[in-house]
């Protein structure tokens, strides 16, 4: 399926009356749907009906009414433009939909031509490098020369990424399946969390807007974490990089400029290429001890490890606290107050 026009979305938009938030009921929807309430804007989960006790338990951060489906693939177009509703992509959005979110006639909240660069591998690193930063080698299997770590396609947590050492090694292991070689750095993992507006003054300016980091996490990670602890007692783990959770990080802040640098880099780029990014994404990087930062993913929407509600750097923005969720909704108003939805919305 190609990409809807965008001038198609700015018709649906168009009729809209007010304004509703919907997204899909997993990832990271507790966080969008509780921000959508602080900011009175009406919320819709895409839910399961093995889901519905789960999402109503918590009655501060459950949408406002529930759209059941038979699976999460599911989006039920028509039901969310009758409401005036504008859908907010996540992992799992992302990973369920794929690329049928292209051509999907509901207004998304960003510029889905931004997942599309997510999607793709090789868009991504291009996009990346344009941008101006240090990333990871990457490698065919017969240039495999050191420990590399191999990537699937999609938003999986981590999940069935390995480790390999030559080229004998990957083909034992990966054999023919579509994947992603990478040189493997030895450093501290660090997910810095942004967000693009067009209308606040906040953070740094980029060449449509500015660019603000709202936080900074670390995955914690199955048995990654315990790998040291599991070698010293004599044990033979096998490596595992399934994302558990995630964990509140603080940059040690003579490193915090060249993080801002980096996401204005990323925004700028990303209007050269594709027409600009809005709303929040996240440039997964890697830090060594000798505090060079590599950058070895970037994800085009929200990431889980905004779901730690408390981040210092977002109340250094904004004066208090401000989750990725309700930063998101303060956007989406502005942008309806302002009969500007067509900027940020496709």
């Amino acid at each position: 399926m190609g990409l809807i026009e965008k001038g198609k979305i700015e018709g649906i938009l168009s009729g809209y009356k007010k304004l509703c938030i919907a997204t899909v009921c997993s990832h990271s929807a507790l966080q969008i749907f509780r921000g959508a309430r602080q900011e009175k804007v009406h919320t819709i989960g895409i839910c399961t009906k093995d889901r519905l006790e789960f999402y109503k338990s918590f009655p501060h951060a459950a949408p406002d009414e529930f759209l059941v489906v038979d699976s999460l693939a599911d989006v039920p177009v028509d039901e969310l433009v009758a409401r005036d509703a504008v859908a907010v992509p996540h992992g799992s959005f992302v990973e369920y939909v794929g690329e049928r979110l292209d051509g999907m006639a509901v207004p998304v909240f960003g510029n889905r031509r931004s997942l599309q660069f997510e999607r793709d591998r090789m868009k991504m690193f291009s996009w990346m490098e344009k941008a101006g930063l240090r990333v990871p080698k990457t490698m065919k299997p017969e240039e495999i020369d050191r420990m590399a770590i191999v990537k699937f396609p999609g938003a999986k947590g981590g999940h069935g990424y390995m480790i390999v050492k030559s080229e004998k090694e990957y083909w034992e292991k990966i054999g023919k399946r579509k994947a992603l070689i990478q040189e493997f750095i030895v450093g501290v993992r660090a997910y810095p969390h942004y967000f693009h507006s067009a209308f606040s003054g906040a953070g740094f300016r980029t060449s449509y807007g500015h660019v603000e980091l709202m936080g900074v996490d670390r995955r914690v990670e199955s048995n990654a974490e315990e790998i040291a602890r599991a070698v010293a007692a004599g044990g033979n783990v096998p490596l595992s990089f399934t994302v558990m959770g995630n964990a509140s990080m603080v940059l040690r802040e003579s490193l915090l400029p060249e993080f801002m640098e980096m996401g204005r880099n990323v925004s700028d780029t990303s209007k050269e290429l594709f027409g600009g990014m809005h709303g929040p994404f996240c440039v997964e990087t890697i830090v060594t001890e000798d505090l060079d930062i590599y950058a070895f993913e970037i994800s085009a929407r929200i990431v889980a490890g905004t779901n730690i509600l408390y981040h210092p750097y977002a109340e250094f923005t904004h004066g208090e606290h401000v989750s990725t969720g309700r930063r998101i909704a303060m956007e989406l108003k502005e942008a309806f107050k302002k009969k500007k939805m067509n900027e940020i919305v496709y």
